[in-house]
């Protein structure tokens, strides 16, 4: 029961931060006005962009009042789940459906990407502020083949820094977590071990560690845990001050986590007309290497209700478009300006009885 609370209290943290940021900003210019529909939207899914959607929503009320939105951090999977079988009217997920899943359970399902993000491997280590990890390192941590501080792989990566014989104690999602679906994407490009012996998804069995719901679980059990390590998307690392090391990109460079870095992993990278894409080891030297989209999940042809599709399309597009500022402000990397112009592009595809509900340009 503690350990529940702990993790909510952390949650509601965030969210607190988050609201208290957008609130406290100056006001954006409003370049758009949404059609004055009345509607009632409901959503649920990834913890990363859960933050960020609740300063939308909150801020939204003051552009369109007779909209009312409501979206629950579940996790990813989660989230996937409730939109696939109707119970939301959109989904929230860090990682995209997969192409089976797209075609026998969500054939008419589009991806629309919002804001991308970084994943750190966070850390609890008194009197270490400041640490560097290689690819072989990580691996090696999260398959329980390194299994103290002061091993010479962690050694290595960090000359100078002194390491403890403290234990390492692994901390991984207990939930489908598209944040999970981004670490596990990455450990699996890097490391052929993890490759052959775990995989990529939202849910893998882990072979060493302690698991924890959502991002706030992970990052309070981190920060409650000495000689603990997990992974979290950067706004939560930064909102519990947990440290944000380095990691080593494909071109061999060290990257801190930012939002610059972040937005780095989508050039150089083809972006698919569906915007499914694997973001994580990008070529780019300048890239931070465990990175990807958040997507809001958006039915192209099986809406029925008219204002319900008009209205979650603006919204949509309003976070795109005017919402981006407070995305900055509050942590998260913008998406390129060639990858939000297609995610505007998707809102054109969602259709009532066969006649597009949206038109607005990108911009």
């Amino acid at each position: 029961m503690l350990r529940s609370n702990l993790f909510r209290a952390s949650a509601i943290l965030v969210m607190l931060v988050s609201l208290l940021a957008v609130v406290a900003a100056p006001a954006q210019a409003q370049g758009w006005t949404p059609r004055p529909v009345t509607a009632s939207l409901k959503g649920s899914g990834a913890t990363f962009p859960a933050p960020l959607y609740a300063a939308w929503i909150e801020a939204y009320k003051k552009v369109n009042p007779t909209v009312a939105i409501s979206y629950q951090g579940v996790g990813s999977g989660q989230g996937q789940k409730d939109f696939i079988g109707y119970l939301t009217d959109f989904g929230g997920s860090d990682a995209a459906l997969s192409a089976s899943r797209v075609q026998t359970e969500a054939p008419d399902a589009l991806h629309v990407p919002t804001v991308m993000g970084a994943v750190v491997p966070t850390y609890n280590l008194p009197g270490v502020t400041s640490l560097r990890f290689s690819p072989e390192a990580l691996a090696g941590i999260y398959l329980g083949a390194i299994r103290k501080w002061n091993d010479p792989r962690i050694v290595a990566d960090n000359p100078g820094v002194s390491l403890p014989s403290t234990s390492i104690t692994v901390v991984y999602r207990s939930d489908g977590s598209g944040t999970t679906s981004i670490w596990t994407d990455y450990l699996s490009k890097i490391s052929a071990d993890w490759k052959a012996k775990i995989g990529a998804g939202n849910s893998v069995k882990w072979p060493v560690g302690v698991g924890a719901p959502g991002n706030a679980g992970v990052a309070s059990t981190v920060k409650n845990t000495k000689g603990a390590i997990g992974y979290v998307e950067l706004v939560f690392a930064l909102a519990n001050k947990l440290p944000v090391p380095q990691v080593k990109n494909a071109a061999g460079n060290y990257i801190t986590p930012s939002l610059e870095s972040t937005s780095a992993a989508a050039d150089g990278i083809t972006i698919p007309a569906n915007l499914v894409v694997s973001l994580t080891n990008s070529p780019n030297p300048q890239a931070y290497p465990v990175a990807g989209f958040t997507y809001l999940l958006v039915r192209a042809s099986t809406y029925k209700d008219l204002t319900k599709a008009q209205a979650l399309t603006d919204f949509i597009y309003w976070g795109l478009t005017e919402g981006t500022g407070a995305a900055t402000r509050l942590g998260y990397a913008p998406l390129p300006g060639g990858v939000r112009v297609k995610a505007i592009e998707q809102l054109r595809k969602v259709a009532v009885d066969g006649q597009p509900v949206f038109t607005g340009e990108a911009r």
